[in-house]
């Protein structure tokens, strides 16, 4: 265990102005604190937050940093508060103190939707003061470090929590020498067998290629030296999780990795960088596509470094790294290499530097409170932790990092939000290409918008970005609860015109606190919905207005021009009567567009079905939109005594992009065998889509089924019907009513 004095001198050795008499409270208050608590292992509790203190040493992190180390538990673990904290350390640590305090609490492994929502309240914690995600860091090292002392079942846990969030988030806040250590434990206790045969494996071809490290390092050393390029040379071994996850991640065995075996070149200078590397690159054969420029192009993390591949000593791939001093300190401690605090003047404290990796996080927190929905977070969270990343340009030259495997979509939502939601097509290097193409390093990606586009809800599917799919998601609910409140305003204008009356802003606002609503755009949205009927609102608009004749109206097929196009002026889309040229009627606007199946809509179909060529009416239901029925479904009955839900809505087909709506056809078959088998040629060679087929009657010599069709429209419905009937084993077919 690190004693007192050593962690103060390792401190004072890089910040020999440190606080040492605010060092030397923090570590007898601690020590006092924890008394004779135990760990698992049996030793003191209080060596614990002594060694994360020392692991942050080692990071070289300020005095504050170090004293909220040796706190960290206090709060949370003894009888100690926050308030005594302030009262002896300062506001500042008592705020870390507390922000660590409330983050040991969350569970990140629990059922998705609480591990989701306990993900959110780690990084809005985090996200306050990068020392808190250091502390926890270290904490969490110090924990696997001595995993082997919890219990086997809690061992998983904190091992699949530490694989899952806490590893990849070191490795995106450049932290590699954390991530890999982390991910080294992890492995060793959610996979032993695959962690033990990795060793095993690394062990045979040590023996194999024993030299082989001091070849290469002597050779490296001796070029360079000759080519008079001041550098240090150090070789490491890939570690067992990452030769694990690439060999599973590429289906290869681990003699076929070229990256076992790794140089790091330090120069003093970026220009002595590509001095070393043109020595490397004119003594020995390089790899083909094995090169990345990270100096020219930084990693969202801030890590910068030239990476290529070369055939070295004896035939061997290896792997080299060039870096300067600089970028090795930042490439190894990450953000922790910018958390040297300085003072405002202002009374506060703010971060000398604040890193690329750090900005990521404020970003991410920033998508992350504008979401309704954690799970949602988690999962696009998760996805930038993992993913690498490509980089590519704008026309203008802007440089643009995207996770591996982005496209297009993403590009644009990376630009501007606004960018990605007008987007309507894209130039790759000059050449038109589909939204959806994946991007290769180095593409320049001109976006084409348009204002009239908006982003259909399919996109949502192929974004790779976090930031896309929530602005998508964002737009498509926008773009819904607009509709519903288009809806709304229509509903409340005919209900108020049924009275005498016009829908006013002022009227609608004096009766908000009767309908518990605070705008007048949520008032719309809900009778929209249907979840606010339009008697309340005009109940709550005109309180002083004579109780009328509510008795309900009885809905008769034959509408009043009021009635079916009334709707459609406010939705401004042209109308045609089903069947009919048009003529004979004048051409409005009609009722809410109805699109098939794909439907951007909350727009359901009933039982029966309804396609093109039929008149149509919905029905609103509170929280689950209009459900479309024909004009001669009987099920309409029901809503006789219901005028206020009738919606007018008609169809609006695109005949550059026709779509399949759903039908039922009622079918009387002989019981012979391969009947079966003749409906559905019939219907297959119409080219009609078979959803589901329901026997509802079955008989010696015949059986009744209901067949559940997508077809183009009443046309072709009739055609496989007509088809349907000629056949011999058929001895009746009809549409089926809803």
């Amino acid at each position: 265990m690190t004693r007192q004095y050593e962690l103060v001198e390792r401190i004072l050795s890089y910040q020999p102005n440190a606080n040492e008499a605010l060092l030397n409270r923090a570590y007898v208050y601690a020590m006092k604190a924890h008394g004779n608590q135990k760990r698992a292992s049996g030793a003191p509790y209080f060596s614990h937050p002594l060694e994360v203190a020392a692991i942050l040493a080692e990071m070289r992190l300020d005095d504050a940093t170090i004293a909220t180390a040796l706190l960290h538990d206090t709060i949370e673990d003894t009888e100690a508060t926050r308030t005594e904290i302030d009262a002896l350390f300062g506001a500042e640590i008592g705020t870390l103190v507390d922000g660590l305090t409330k983050i040991k609490k969350l569970d990140l492994v629990t059922k998705k939707a609480e591990q989701a929502e306990n993900f959110r309240k780690l990084l809005l914690a985090i996200s306050s003061d990068i020392r808190v995600l250091l502390v926890k860091l270290a904490d969490r090292l110090h924990n696997m470090r001595t995993l082997e002392h919890m219990k086997p079942a809690k061992r998983k846990t904190i091992a699949q929590e530490t694989m899952d969030i806490y590893a990849p988030l070191a490795g995106r806040m450049g932290m590699q020498w954390l991530r890999e250590e982390l991910e080294e434990l992890s492995f060793r206790w959610l996979n032993p067998d695959a962690y033990a045969t990795v060793l095993e494996r690394l062990k045979f071809l040590r023996a194999q290629t024993q030299g082989l490290i001091d070849e290469i390092h002597g050779a490296l050393t001796s070029k360079l030296e000759t080519a008079q390029v001041k550098a240090i040379v150090a070789g490491r071994e890939k570690k067992p999780y990452a030769i694990w996850s690439k060999m599973e991640r590429k289906q290869i065995s681990l003699e076929q990795l070229s990256d076992i075996y790794a140089f790091r070149i330090v120069v003093p200078q970026i220009p002595d960088c590509y001095r070393a590397l043109a020595v490397v690159h004119t003594s020995w054969h390089t790899v083909p596509g094995r090169f990345k420029d990270y100096i020219s192009n930084p990693k969202q993390n801030d890590y910068q470094s030239i990476h290529t591949t070369i055939v070295g000593p004896r035939h061997q791939r290896v792997e080299l790294q060039i870096r300067t001093e600089q970028m090795h300190s930042i490439a190894e401690f990450g953000v922790a290499a910018h958390a040297l605090y300085k003072d405002s003047g202002s009374g506060k404290k703010v971060p000398a530097q604040d890193s690329s990796a750090y900005r990521w996080l404020r970003k991410l927190v920033g998508i992350l409170l504008e979401g309704d929905n954690p799970e949602e977070f988690l999962e696009h969270t998760k996805l930038e932790l993992f993913h690498d990343q490509v980089f590519c340009f704008t026309p203008k030259g802007r440089l643009i990092a995207l996770p591996r495997g982005a496209n297009c979509i993403d590009f644009a939502y990376a630009v501007h939000t606004q960018v990605g939601n007008t987007a309507l097509g894209a130039k790759i290097n000059g050449r038109p290409m589909p939204l959806a193409t994946p991007l290769r390093n180095g593409d320049e990606v001109e976006i084409v918008c348009s204002e009239a586009q908006s982003p259909p809800v399919a996109w949502e599917r192929l974004a790779i970005t976090g930031k896309a799919r929530s602005a998508i998601r964002r737009a498509s609910r926008d773009a819904v609860r607009a509709q519903y409140e288009k809806l709304g305003r229509e509903i409340l204008d005919r209900a108020f015109r049924r009275r005498n009356k016009s829908v006013t802003e002022e009227a609608i606002k004096k009766g908000l606190p009767r309908l518990s609503q605070e705008t007048i755009e949520e008032v719309m949205t809900a009778v929209g919905r249907g979840e606010l009927a339009s008697d309340d609102v005009f109940r709550a608009a005109f309180p002083e207005a004579a109780p009328e004749d509510m008795r309900k109206r009885r809905r008769h097929v034959k509408r009043s021009e009021e009635g079916w196009f009334g709707l459609g002026k406010v939705m401004g889309l042209k109308f045609r009567w089903p069947g009919s040229s048009g003529k004979g009627r004048p051409e409005q606007a009609a009722g809410i567009p109805i699109r098939g199946l794909r439907s951007g809509l909350p727009v359901n179909f009933a039982d029966g079905g309804a396609v093109p060529g039929d008149r149509i009416v919905g029905i609103l239901t509170p929280g689950q939109g209009i459900t479309i029925y024909p004009i001669h479904a009987k099920a309409l009955k029901e809503f006789d005594d219901e005028p206020e839900r009738w919606i007018d809505v008609t169809w609006d087909i695109d005949e550059d992009d026709p779509q399949r709506f759903p039908a039922m056809i009622a079918v009387t078959a002989m019981n012979e065998p391969g009947s079966l088998a003749q409906i559905a040629s019939v219907i297959g060679e119409a080219d009609g889509n078979i959803q589901n087929i329901k026997m509802t009657n079955h008989l010696a010599d015949y059986t009744e089924m209901l067949i559940g069709l997508d077809v183009w429209d009443l046309q072709h419905l009739n055609e496989i019907v007509t088809g349907l009937r000629a056949k011999d084993v058929v001895s009746k077919a009809t549409r089926a009513e809803g």
